[in-house]
């Protein structure tokens, strides 16, 4: 399978062992509501920036870590923003965590994530493939699942195997939906080719996209 691409109406959709899309799983509301939310943390106090990875290259998004901090330069999670400003990490709000556990509980997994990245795209975002792999040794292992949301624009989603040269199939993302991998899918590779922009639904007023993915460490 190399396309798999959204239908009609909500939906609950298994792609693979491990693997659940939960198409429109936010209402109108929840989305409005939880929009807000993240433009409060990117735009905050030690809100997002434009990480610089190993190598000097810079992402294509603007990221903003809860709870721990994501390194972008040794790939590693730390109680600072050591390769930025320095400063503590934000706090992951027990709202926001309560909300990935109720979707990871839709999709049949137990968890309680004390991890969040809140990523926004704009119009010419990007993320290539990489698997989710920093967290702890334990946490993969058991196969603690990754519990993804997306607001405003749809995203084309890429989603391998656990190889890089493996089959990558392409799901449309779209606001309001919810997609989670864990257990035999942990570490499946995965990343966004592009935002198609004017896709958000108007009442967001979003012109571009968040992406947040909640994980256990």
């Amino acid at each position: 399978m190399t396309s798999l691409m959204a239908v009609d109406g909500p939906a609950t959709l298994v792609p693979a062992p491990g693997v659940v899309w939960l198409r429109g799983f936010l209402s109108p509301d929840e989305q409005r509501d939880l929009a807000a939310c993240c433009s409060a943390i990117m735009d905050g106090p030690s809100g997002g920036y434009v990480p610089t990875v190993r190598g000097g290259g810079k992402m294509r998004v603007r990221m903003a870590c809860l709870g721990r901090h994501w390194n972008a330069r040794n790939y590693t999670y730390e109680r600072t923003r050591a390769d930025h400003d320095g400063e503590p990490v934000l706090r992951l709000p027990n709202d926001l965590a309560a909300l990935a556990s109720r979707v990871a509980r839709e999709a049949g997994f137990v968890v309680r994530p004390d991890i969040a990245l809140v990523n926004w795209y704009g119009r010419d975002g990007r993320m290539g493939l990489h698997q989710d792999k920093d967290e702890g040794s334990a946490s993969i292992a058991e196969g603690a699942p990754v519990v993804s949301i997306s607001l405003g624009d749809t995203a084309r989603f890429l989603f391998g195997g656990l190889k890089r040269r493996d089959p990558v199939a392409t799901l449309l993302l779209e606001s309001g939906d919810a997609f989670v991998f864990g257990g035999p899918a942990r570490l499946r590779y995965h990343g966004v080719s592009r935002i198609l922009p004017g896709t958000a639904p108007p009442g967001l007023r979003l012109e571009g996209r968040f992406n947040i993915t909640f994980r256990r460490y």
